[in-house]
């Protein structure tokens, strides 16, 4: 079954509107985890508009699923999340004041650049997975990099699977085609949502995790976050 990772920044964002602690970004870890989820997901961005410093600490002992840490990997990113240890990092090429992760790695031109930092998060013990747009030519690139993992960056697939969902998937059924014959792990995210999941799920073959957040947490405000989440992972469950 593809593992559902729960993105919990918009948790962070809504307790950061009010400041204190209330939604508490732990408490929402643990009880996502207790409703089945497979990992909890954070991006930390340099801002700390949501997800903080001082979460990413609190949230370690805490997280028994599966932790994945996303961010652009500045050095103060990379030093936190050696320190911190989670099972994976996600490298986002994301702009400091970006509102969300908008574009995959252009891995050609940056293969030195994510060679040498994915030696140091492997040198660790932390698995690697490099944020990619649905681009089978730059998987060749992204498998020279040593990453893991690529993950599928998914905007565009949602923005177009009402339109047209089988031209919308096309060019992910290939990458992921492409990405399985270099032995990259493939992962997703970016938009993902109840409606948009299970014909992505169905159609990407070896799909080992998909990254989740401001729909399902969106979703979670009219179903109930137990409901919520039961109701993503039927729609990943292969019967």
């Amino acid at each position: 079954m593809t593992k559902l990772s729960v993105n919990i920044n918009k948790i962070a964002t809504l307790r950061n509107a009010r400041g204190g602690e209330m939604p508490s970004v732990t408490e929402a870890a643990v009880k996502i985890q207790e409703f089945g989820a497979h990992g909890i997901t954070i991006h930390p961005r340099p801002d700390e508009r949501h997800i903080t410093r001082k979460d990413v600490y609190d949230l370690k002992p805490l997280v028994h699923t599966e932790f994945n840490i996303e961010g652009n990997p500045h050095r103060e990113f990379i030093n936190m999340v050696i320190d911190v240890k989670p099972e994976q990092v996600t490298l986002v090429p994301d702009a400091d004041d970006a509102i969300t992760s908008n574009a995959g790695w252009d891995c050609e031109k940056n293969l030195d650049f994510l060679k040498s930092i994915i030696i140091e998060f492997k040198n660790a013990g932390i698995r690697t997975s490099i944020f990619l747009d649905p681009n089978p030519e730059m998987v060749k690139f992204a498998a020279e990099t040593g990453t893991d993992r690529i993950e599928l960056y998914t905007e565009a697939y949602a923005k177009n699977y009402q339109i047209n969902k089988e031209e919308a998937i096309k060019s992910y059924v290939e990458t992921a085609a492409k990405a399985a014959e270099y032995g990259l792990g493939i992962n997703a995210g970016h938009d993902l949502s109840l409606e948009n999941l299970k014909y992505f799920a169905d159609h990407i073959p070896n799909l080992l995790e998909v990254s989740i957040g401001h729909a399902l947490i969106s979703e979670a405000l009219y179903m109930g976050m137990e409901n919520t989440i039961q109701a993503y992972l039927k729609r990943l469950a292969k019967w």
